[in-house]
């Protein structure tokens, strides 16, 4: 037996990778393949390690990008010092969280799923639905389309069917000011200047977030294996 590590390859994930439907990206990688190269499978030397049972805080250290992690602690800060609740406060702190190394497109219900198991159903329900509402003014609460939606998606750009039909159910919910208040606490938490520690909010997080005891991912849980995803986000299979 070689006492040389194999070297290991990385197959960008399907949804990143779409353009390639003739695989020559996953040909060329898997005709590397013998003596002493492999596809990636379990830790990536280039990820720091996970504890070996997971807490929420330990994904927006150890897991997320700079920005959605900023985002998320912005958004929660600005809800608790806007003297929001803790559940609001959670809900703000977890709202894009499939963004942080998971997946974007339809990020509040991805986000919304992860958390269901371990959250009140007000909480999650707040998450998915402001995938729709952010589109939406609520001149009512102070709430205007954001200006950077201009930017990222054109000034003609339509709101899907989807959405729009997913916005009316929600108008009439009673648990829709709870997301509304996330809006107003998203759009306004992208300041690179500010710094804070995803400690600030372990008191909320221990109150309000059913952490299992075997960590997030191992619990069996209808959503361990999304977790999974984000603690080997490099696995080949």
């Amino acid at each position: 037996m070689s006492d040389t590590a194999p070297r290991r390859l990385i197959l960008p994930q399907p949804v990143a990778n779409h353009a390639d439907r003739e695989c020559a990206a996953e040909r060329a990688l898997l005709g590397q393949l013998g003596p002493g190269t492999i596809m990636m499978q379990g830790d990536n030397p280039a990820l720091p390690k996970m504890p070996e049972k997971p807490r929420l805080l330990d994904f927006f250290r150890l897991r997320f990008g700079q920005i959605t992690a900023s985002h998320l602690l912005q958004s929660a800060m600005l809800a608790r010092k806007a003297g929001h609740g803790e559940k609001i406060v959670l809900a703000c702190l977890l709202h894009d969280l499939s963004n942080g190394i998971l997946i974007r497109t339809d990020h509040a219900y991805w986000s919304a799923q992860l958390v269901a198991p371990y959250v009140d159903e007000e909480v999650s329900w707040a998450i998915q639905q402001h995938q729709a509402l952010r589109f939406f003014p609520d001149s009512a609460v102070g709430y205007e389309y954001p200006e950077a939606y201009h930017r990222f998606f054109g000034p003609d750009y339509v709101v899907p069917d989807y959405l729009q039909q997913a916005y009316a159910a929600a108008r009439t919910h009673r648990w829709y000011m709870t997301s509304r208040i996330i809006c107003l606490n998203d759009i306004y938490s992208f300041d690179e200047s500010v710094t804070i520690d995803p400690g600030e909010f372990e008191d909320v997080v221990g109150r309000h977030f059913k952490q299992p005891k075997e960590g997030l991912g191992f619990d069996n849980s209808p959503v361990a294996h999304m977790w999974r995803t984000m603690i080997w986000p490099t696995n080949f299979l």
